[in-house]
Order: C-alpha cells, then sequence, then structure tokens
C-alpha cells in the first residue's frame, strides 16, 4: 500500500472539470485506488463518488492505493493536484 496527503489548490477544488480528470488518471491504474476526507473513504475511479466528497479549495485529501502500481498511481494523482490539473 501507498499513500500520500495532499491539498486541493485550485479555485474549484474536486468539482466538474477537475474531478473528472481526477478519475479519468485513477482509471489508468490497475491498483484499487481510494481518497479519504474527514475519516470518509471515496473509490477514486467514481465520478459521483469523487463529487460527492466535496473537496473544496484548502482541503487536505489522503490518497491511498493498493496493487501493482499503487506507487505510480499516488504520485500521478499527487501530481495532477499540485499542478492545479493543468488550469
Amino acid at each position: 500500500m501507498f499513500k500520500e496527503e495532499v491539498t486541493l489548490k485550485n479555485e474549484t477544488g474536486l468539482h466538474a472539470r477537475p474531478a473528472s480528470l481526477f478519475v479519468k488518471e485513477a482509471s489508468r491504474f490497475a491498483s484499487d485506488i481510494k481518497v479519504i476526507k474527514d475519516g470518509k473513504e471515496y473509490n477514486a475511479k467514481s465520478i459521483m463518488g469523487i463529487l460527492s466528497m466535496g473537496a473544496g479549495k484548502g482541503d487536505a485529501i489522503l490518497i491511498q492505493a493498493e496493487g501493482s502500481d499503487a506507487e505510480a498511481a499516488v504520485k500521478a494523482l499527487v501530481k495532477l493536484v499540485n499542478d492545479n490539473f493543468n488550469e
């Protein structure tokens, strides 16, 4: 298992376009990927799950993956968040 915490810095947080990009990136990996916010787990490959999280600017989320490409998956998603979803 590999995990890393990251803080959302973009204006809209994980809503609409950023959520779509996040799920698309997560879906590239074979690992089981979860996002944890306020003690609740969400499936990183589910657009409904990510949107229901209600993660906004300034929120810290924990990205956790388990599987053959877990480290690569977490690092790619953290990079996407840190790059402000290429905005």
